[in-house]
């Protein structure tokens, strides 16, 4: 076992990558640290999946907001330069026409800071999460 120095956690692995501070203990408390722009588009991405999944309940997971029901199904972060959705390598697979403009990755899409949220797809791949097994 190998413990961090600065925050003393252990972990298997020696030098283990793992983000030392305390993190958020709520959504709420995730979007109040943002800048006050940013959280009027995590306000909507947030109300949006309220809407679109209404059995999951909200949750940190991985440091960022998580809806999960029995499992992760969809999470979404604030970045620098963009918010990213993250529900899962094969919601990305089947949703890759409609997101042929944004730049994905396994499991990840990026929405540009400035540019129009789009809920209705944010709304459609949620739902669609939560009728696949594609998050774990």
């Amino acid at each position: 076992m190998w413990q961090c120095p600065t925050c003393g956690r252990s972990f298997k692995k020696k030098n283990q990558n793992h983000f030392c501070q305390d993190g958020p203990r709520s959504v709420t408390d995730y979007i109040a640290a943002q800048p006050e722009p940013v959280q009027v588009l995590l306000n909507q991405i947030r109300d949006t999946l309220r809407q679109a999944l209404p059995e999951a309940s909200e949750r940190i997971s991985w440091q960022m907001p998580t809806f999960w029901q029995n499992r992760n199904m969809i999470h979404f972060a604030a970045f620098k330069n963009h918010i990213g959705i993250y529900p899962g390598d094969q919601a990305i697979a089947h949703f890759a026409d409609e997101l042929a403009s944004y730049k994905t990755s396994k499991g990840a899409w990026q929405i540009p800071i400035g540019e129009t949220v789009p809920l209705h797809l944010i709304a459609r791949i949620a739902r669609w999460c939560a009728t696949e097994e594609n998050h774990g």
